[in-house]
């Protein structure tokens, strides 16, 4: 594998998923909480993952081929965040929830699949990777399917840095300021809105043009 390819997709993915979306504010919510955000962190990892072989393997390029089923992914992905932007704009306070996190009493596995959710059901993630993985493979060495999976596990590995430091440094500046978190929560919850509404806007123009 091209070790030249490898070093300039590290930096470019570094540097996507340094822009804040989607992920920052569950990551954020994650931090907010007062349970671990190991289980919140992991879930949106989970689902890179899923997207990254999808890709590698060929379903991201099927899922695409089929105007429907990139539209259903949209709208249900869409509608997702819309649900977790609401509900963060309707928690409480600033302890329990933010950027659509439930309670606190829930149980990591929820926290989990919360997280998945957020990165396996947003079709910008499919789009990105199936648009960058297949520019940075060599044409020499191993498989073009083998190069994809190490660049998809590259990128899982970045957003595992950035995603993990977002939710710590949360809860280190904003955990003991219930007024800012809130806050917080409040901005994360609207971030989730705006890009849910957005994609959903997309693809109303798309129906009409």
């Amino acid at each position: 594998m091209d070790m030249t390819l490898l070093v300039q997709f590290w930096v470019l993915g570094v540097l996507l998923v340094l822009v804040p979306g989607p992920d920052w504010a569950y990551a954020i919510g994650a931090g907010l909480r007062a349970q671990s955000v190991t289980p919140s962190v992991l879930g949106m990892l989970s689902g890179y993952v899923v997207v990254a072989t999808a890709v590698a393997v060929g379903v991201g390029a099927l899922v695409t081929e089929y105007p429907v089923a990139l539209t259903t992914l949209s709208v249900v992905g869409a509608g997702y965040l819309l649900y977790l932007g609401t509900t963060a704009l309707t928690a409480q306070t600033g302890e329990g929830m933010a950027a659509g996190d439930a309670p606190v009493a829930d149980g990591g596995s929820a926290q989990f699949v919360k997280g998945m959710g957020v990165s396996t059901l947003n079709p910008k993630g499919l789009l990105l990777l199936m648009a960058l993985l297949p520019q940075f493979v060599s044409p020499q060495g191993w498989s073009s399917t083998g190069q994809m999976l190490v660049l998809g596990g590259l990128h899982v590995l970045n957003c595992a840095t950035v995603y993990f430091a977002v939710a710590l440094l949360s809860r280190k500046l904003l955990g003991s300021r219930p007024g800012a978190g809130t806050v917080m929560s409040k901005i994360a919850g609207v971030m989730m809105l705006v890009v849910g509404l957005g994609i959903l806007g997309e693809k109303a123009a798309e129906l009409v043009g």
